[in-house]
């Protein structure tokens, strides 16, 4: 069953933020997009590029009223000695959320049950907490945060204006489609 266009389910984690413990529930999510970037666990390889990845493109994700909360099955305290120690994650300023339980990682099924990892796991939520995107890709293949940037972006476009879709590749201010029957066949 696809999680898209469910509603995420309460949650309370603990989160390592600017240098700060802070406790993050579903009720932060609403009013304004997120993106759930689920990843394996601190202090290993291809993590680090995203999180910095992520973290050169905060502010224009906060541009477009997204936040971002990067979760693994570590631990809180993981997450402040590996901001610590990697000059990568030093650059993050949006929440690293613990979940030590894997609730999160079960709920949004990507948790490697053998493991206790989760899956690479992309969700885009909209401001009422409904899951609007998702991607799951093995562990060895890293995402990319420019293209999750225009992701968000479109699903917010589409959000706004009723009736209209973001065509592949669209990008900010390109043209968009408007599904009728005179389309059909035309593109």
């Amino acid at each position: 069953m696809s999680l898209i266009n469910t509603q995420v389910p309460a949650f309370k984690a603990q989160a390592y933020v600017n240098g700060q413990f802070k406790e993050i529930t579903d009720a932060d999510l609403k009013g304004h997009w997120s993106v759930f970037v689920f990843y394996p666990a601190d202090f290993t390889f291809v993590c680090p590029t995203e999180l910095e990845d992520l973290a050169d493109l905060y502010d224009e994700f906060k541009k477009v009223n997204c936040e971002i909360y990067a979760v693994s099955t570590d631990t809180h305290f993981t997450h402040k000695a590996w901001a610590e120690t990697s000059p990568a994650i030093k650059k993050v300023k949006y929440p690293m959320l613990g979940d030590p339980a894997q609730k999160l990682a079960r709920a949004f099924d990507v948790l490697i049950e053998d493991e206790g990892l989760a899956l690479r796991g992309t969700f885009i939520i909209d401001p009422n907490g409904v899951i609007k995107g998702m991607e799951v890709n093995d562990n060895s293949i890293g995402r990319n945060a420019a293209e999750l940037l225009r992701k968000v972006k479109a699903a917010k476009y589409v959000a706004e204006h009723p009736g209209e879709v973001c065509p592949a590749k669209w990008n900010e201010g390109a043209e968009t489609l408007k599904p009728s029957i005179d389309l059909v066949g035309k593109i």
